[in-house]
């Protein structure tokens, strides 16, 4: 068969479609795992529910961990978007920290089935990953408006290890700590160590 009979004129979706399809996927993997886990739903379960082929599916998302990291981006950059727009609006720092803190407490635990606690993402160690060190440097911008005296990275990298996913499931699974006690154990460790 000839090579251009297998290209139908047309047939190419418009960028808007597979934005669209692109959306759609996320949004029903998203719901899919929250509802079942994200260890008991396939690729396919993902196409099925969205109403769209594997080809679609597979078009975006390579496998299912590619799903995930999107996912988490998608997750991560709804944060940032949150977090730029509380800052640049200006108010206390010390607020500020306590308001990012409690944000990213919820953003580890609203996604840890997709952080997998005990795989690198991509790769990396979770507190090494560039997502994560950019909570590092908000912390660290923000205690550095607070002109604290001592090791200004220490003191970050206190708040910033227990804002780690395995430290995080650590405290929920073994523990027993919940989201509550989780969010007041970092803002009294914040107060004392801003003192």
């Amino acid at each position: 068969m000839p090579d251009d009979l297998l290209i139908v004129s047309g047939s190419q979706p418009s960028r808007a479609d597979a934005l669209k399809n692109r959306a759609l996927l996320l949004d029903t993997a998203r719901r899919l795992f929250a509802e079942h886990g994200v260890e008991a739903i396939t690729m396919s379960a993902v196409a099925e529910a969205a109403g769209v082929g594997k080809g679609t599916l597979y078009r975006h998302f390579e496998n299912k961990t590619a799903l995930c990291h999107a996912l988490l981006d998608d997750e991560q950059r709804q944060l940032q978007e949150r977090t730029l727009r509380r800052l640049s609006s200006g108010g206390p720092p010390l607020e500020n920290l306590h308001w990012f803190l409690a944000e990213v407490v919820r953003f580890v635990i609203f996604n840890e089935a997709l952080l997998d606690v005990n795989m690198p993402i991509r790769g990396l160690p979770t507190l090494a990953h560039p997502a994560h060190l950019w909570w590092r440097q908000t912390i660290r911008g923000l205690l550095g408006q607070l002109r604290l005296p001592g090791d200004l990275d220490y003191l970050t990298d206190v708040l910033y290890v227990m804002l780690d996913a395995r430290t995080i499931s650590f405290q929920r699974h073994n523990l027993g700590y919940s989201l509550d006690r989780i969010q007041a154990g970092i803002e009294t460790m914040l107060n004392r160590l801003v003192g």
